[in-house]
């Protein structure tokens, strides 16, 4: 093996290319002589690329280090997966005339496809990287020396962005034609690629709509493959044929998700798990996303083992579950969804976040004999009154807390306060800050723009409610647990946190135990998604319909519980309030949501 143009090939290959176009001194000439011999179209550009080539496949020692591309979500197809998706599809009955592969890297879906279908008139692969352009020429040439034929389809290789690549033309001219989009896009999100300075990245746009807020605090970032996977869609979703694109989970789930709105002329839709591990050495969940175009909308996606589906020929596994949406709502397991329907609503409360500062090493500190540090290790004093215990994601195990191992500053009592008062009020504090006040102003997130010094965001009243239910968004195995004082002040929660704010610590008590009730747990069970980045968002948990739980909550068991929790715990929660709750929430529960503190 060795490399032009940066590109792996062949010594067969070499030698084929050397007998077929040593004499040939014009690129359109020897792109006439390669068409016959593989059906590559156009595969030299101009005249300096064809006598490159000849150059060096004269020198038999031409080989540099590739370069890994995994930074710029590049996971390469392994040859035996690309080829088990197209048996997969070929055993699905799928015969296109026309098959598009719109980031095909080094061609791999391209050779399993010329193997699977001999009857393909035409494959038409876009790619940016201009070295996997010529390996996959190189490829598709080999494949031909290992494979002999005459039909051969027309194949075009284009060296292009596919976010600049002029799909619709295609689906247009080829409307009445079977057509197949397969591939595997990059697994990797917009702002990560803007971050390596890569042209491959689509026109900056709020494509889904978002919030200005939500936009600025990371709802606006994306998963390229899902884009990509919405421009085919978008293109082609009138054309006869099929759909298969191996993508994140994450980005079948979005995709689900918005097809509520969207309206895709998609069905068939089917979620085909993969061992990403083994297939690609990353960590992350991914599957084979098939589906049929030009049909009516569907609205769930039936979940398989794809290694069992493409097994045995005649005998096909059972689903492994069904998503999806299931009137107005989207739920994760339909079937176990529909038991717990009851208790998916509204809540009655308001689920809120925690404190979002963007610097822990400056703004979460630990008290060691009697002064602070800071996670860069240095060591200070500073005024109590501004310094709060905060809980993160990892401290939430107990159900009930009232120690932290960790402290923060608390700058603002809410959003976008004047902070000016820390210097004249709290002049040790002050100097901590102003010190750091270049970590400060190197935050990147734009929500700290033109705020003042200092600030800080997920705060409000509810931040120093006295008593608080919280869940960390992060775990798939959850408990909510109850927060208490510490030092007669209020806890605080970092941003990974969710929480509910309570003045009276009987409603809290109440509340903590109806959301870890067997009912509450598997409803969240049936809406979550456990390879999301966060298992619980605040949508997730205002679906929950406290109102209706605590209605058929057993007032004996509910008494029992609070017996078991007062000697644990060494409280003195009264049940007496109980109806006061309850009538607290119900009338909430028809109309708006109720805070429970000032």
């Amino acid at each position: 093996m060795m490399k032009i143009f940066e590109a792996n090939i062949s010594y067969q290959v070499s030698d084929l290319l050397k007998t077929n176009l040593n004499k040939i001194k014009l690129f359109e000439t020897a792109n006439h002589k390669i068409f016959e011999i593989c059906g590559i179209r156009n595969f030299f550009n101009n005249n300096k690329e064809l006598l490159y080539l000849k150059e060096h496949i004269s020198i038999t020692q031409n080989i540099i280090e590739e370069p890994d591309r995994a930074e710029y979500g590049d996971f390469q197809t392994n040859i035996h997966l690309a080829k088990s998706v197209a048996v997969f599809l070929k055993e699905k009955k799928i015969n296109p005339k026309i098959i598009i592969e719109p980031t095909f890297g080094k061609g791999n879906f391209i050779i399993a496809s010329l193997e699977a279908f001999p009857n393909a008139e035409k494959i038409i692969g876009v790619e940016i990287y201009k070295p996997y352009v010529w390996e996959t020429k190189f490829n598709i040439i080999q494949f031909y020396i290992d494979n002999p034929r005459d039909k051969k389809p027309v194949i075009e290789i284009n060296h292009f962005n596919v976010f600049d690549f002029d799909f619709k033309s295609i689906a247009i001219e080829h409307s009445k034609d079977e057509t197949l989009i397969v591939g595997n896009p990059p697994w990797i999100t917009n702002s990560k690629l803007s971050s390596l300075e890569s042209d491959n990245l689509p026109v900056k746009s709020n494509f889904k709509k978002h919030s200005g807020y939500d936009a600025m605090t990371g709802k606006g970032n994306f998963d390229i493959g899902e884009y990509i996977t919405l421009m085919m869609f978008d293109a082609f979703q009138n054309s006869k044929g099929h759909f298969a694109f191996l993508v994140k989970n994450s980005v079948i789930k979005n995709v689900i998700f918005d097809q509520k709105q969207r309206r895709y002329n998609i069905s068939d839709l089917q979620k085909l798990t993969i061992d990403s591990k083994k297939e690609f050495n990353v960590s992350v969940e991914a599957a084979l996303f098939f589906c049929k175009l030009n049909s009516p909308s569907e609205f769930t996606c039936t979940e398989f083992n794809f290694y069992n589906q493409t097994k045995l020929i005649n005998q096909r596994n059972l689903p492994i579950g069904k998503f999806g949406w299931v009137k107005e709502k989207f739920v994760s397991n339909i079937d176990f969804y529909v038991r717990y329907s009851d208790i998916d609503g509204l809540c009655p409360f308001e689920w809120r976040q925690g404190i979002k500062h963007d610097l822990s090493s400056i703004m979460e500190i630990e008290r060691i004999n009697g002064h602070f540090i800071n996670g860069l290790h240095q060591e200070f004093n500073l005024e109590e009154d501004l310094v709060y215990g905060l809980l993160k994601s990892s401290d939430l195990k107990q159900l009930v807390i009232d120690k932290t191992r960790k402290y923060t500053i608390i700058t603002q009592k809410k959003i976008g306060q004047d902070t000016s008062f820390i210097k004249k009020e709290f002049p040790k504090i002050f100097n901590y800050l102003h010190k750091n006040k270049t970590q400060f102003d190197s935050r990147k997130s734009s929500i700290y723009n033109n705020k003042p010094a200092f600030s800080i965001f997920g705060i409000g009243d509810y931040s120093f409610a006295p008593y608080k239910i919280s869940i960390s968004g992060l775990y798939k195995t959850f408990t909510f647990s109850l927060i208490l004082q510490q030092d007669n002040k209020p806890i605080m929660l970092d941003d990974t946190c969710y929480l509910l704010g309570f003045d009276d610590i009987d409603y809290a008590a109440y509340t903590l135990i109806i959301l870890n009730s067997e009912k509450t747990k598997a409803l969240l069970q049936s809406i979550t998604f456990s390879d999301a980045k966060r298992t619980f968002t605040k949508e997730i948990l205002m679906r929950i319909d406290l109102y209706n739980l605590a209605l058929h909550s057993s007032k004996i068991n509910m008494q029992q519980e609070l017996e078991k929790f007062n000697k644990t715990f060494k409280l003195k929660i009264s049940f007496k309030k109980w109806n006061d709750y309850l009538s607290l929430m119900k009338p909430v529960a028809k109309h708006k949501q109720m805070k429970l503190f000032v």
